[in-house]
């Protein structure tokens, strides 16, 4: 099969393509034959040297792919060769073909094709087991959303929309701004032009924020803990904007805050399917009958991955990016085409 390697730490050029043995389906497992590969900000960083992948995971990048299956490992019940599928992987997922535990594939929601089925499980999976299992996310909170024109911060405006909660969604430009309200925003706040914390307090009347998501980390989590209101949490999921902040903890002290971080390619198989089972019950069903929308998503040939990279770092992008193996070529939706990126 062909798959896409990082030959060593670096810029998207280290991205090239190998020609590899299809793996195998080991117990528990299922092969899946790759229609796409979600790009994440994870990827950048496994490629850059930042982010290295656990002790069992492939070293190919890739965490999200969406298929069909074709071959069943021993002891997986409830799939049948040419089940159209996503699923979150453990790495090498820029490939023709990935082998993943059963637990962490989910079916194409009915009306979705696989290749815009790709673009969900990364994002989805971590946003459910963060704001929603974690965070306990219920009706009528006010989500703040870093980011929230990206992969993550999509998926945080609709999973909040979906539980009855009101997302409030920090973009940069205007262009963003009109793509979170397409996605179920109730406000969006500019960080270009705008302080944050005072637009927060804003909305919600000088409460604040009840549930925060944040990707950016750095001096922006002292900004979080000012706008977020008492009993608050604040979720990191990524330190963007680096590693280390100045905070006040008599703020949380006061405001009996919650602060939690979590990253989902180090947790378990079962905690993972978990997580699937959970968003079988709920998002999934949104999916298929129009609540949850899909975003934004654009695609490129498997081969082109040092492009895609390329993109997923401009500072203009948004929504998502996928790659499309040559078999995935045939299998796009000619109802529901993706826009070439």
């Amino acid at each position: 099969m062909t798959a896409i390697s990082i030959t060593e730490f670096g810029g998207p050029e280290v991205l090239q393509p190998v020609r590899l043995p299809v793996p195998q389906p080991g117990p528990g497992e299922v092969l899946i034959r790759v229609a796409a590969a979600g790009l994440n900000a994870p990827d950048l960083g496994q490629r850059r040297g930042t982010y290295n992948p656990p002790p069992d995971a492939s070293p190919l990048p890739g965490l999200e792919v969406g298929g069909e299956i074709a071959a069943i490992g021993r002891g997986v019940r409830g799939w049948s060769l040419g089940d159209p599928v996503v699923a979150l992987t453990h790495g090498g997922g820029y490939a023709e073909y990935v082998a993943v535990p059963s637990g962490q594939v989910l079916p194409v929601p009915t009306g979705w094709s696989m290749l815009a089925g790709a673009a969900l499980p990364e994002t989805f999976f971590t946003i459910e087991q963060t704001l929603v299992m974690r965070a306990g996310l219920a009706p009528g909170m006010q989500v703040l959303i870093h980011g929230a024109a990206g992969g993550i911060g999509g998926a945080a405006i609709q999973i909040a929309r979906l539980h009855g909660a009101n997302p409030i969604a920090i973009v940069s430009g205007p262009e963003k701004a009109s793509y979170a309200r397409a996605l179920g925003a109730a406000e969006t706040i500019d960080r270009s032009s705008e302080d944050f914390v005072a637009r927060t307090l804003s909305i919600t009347g000088g409460k604040g924020a009840d549930r925060i998501v944040d990707i950016v980390g750095g001096d922006t989590l002292e900004k979080n803990i000012r706008a977020a209101a008492r009993f608050g949490h604040i979720v990191i999921v990524s330190t963007l904007g680096g590693p280390k902040s100045e905070i006040n903890a008599s703020l949380i002290l006061m405001k009996q805050l919650t602060l939690s971080g979590s990253t989902l390619r180090p947790q378990s198989r079962e905690v993972k399917a978990a997580i699937a089972r959970s968003l079988a019950k709920s998002a999934w069903p949104a999916l298929a009958d129009g609540r949850i929308v899909r975003p934004r998503i654009r695609a490129l040939p498997l081969a082109e991955a040092a492009r895609g990279h390329v993109e997923l770092e401009q500072p203009g992008n948004y929504g998502k990016l996928i790659l499309v193996t040559p078999w995935g070529e045939t299998a796009e939706d000619s109802d529901n085409p993706i826009e070439s990126a």
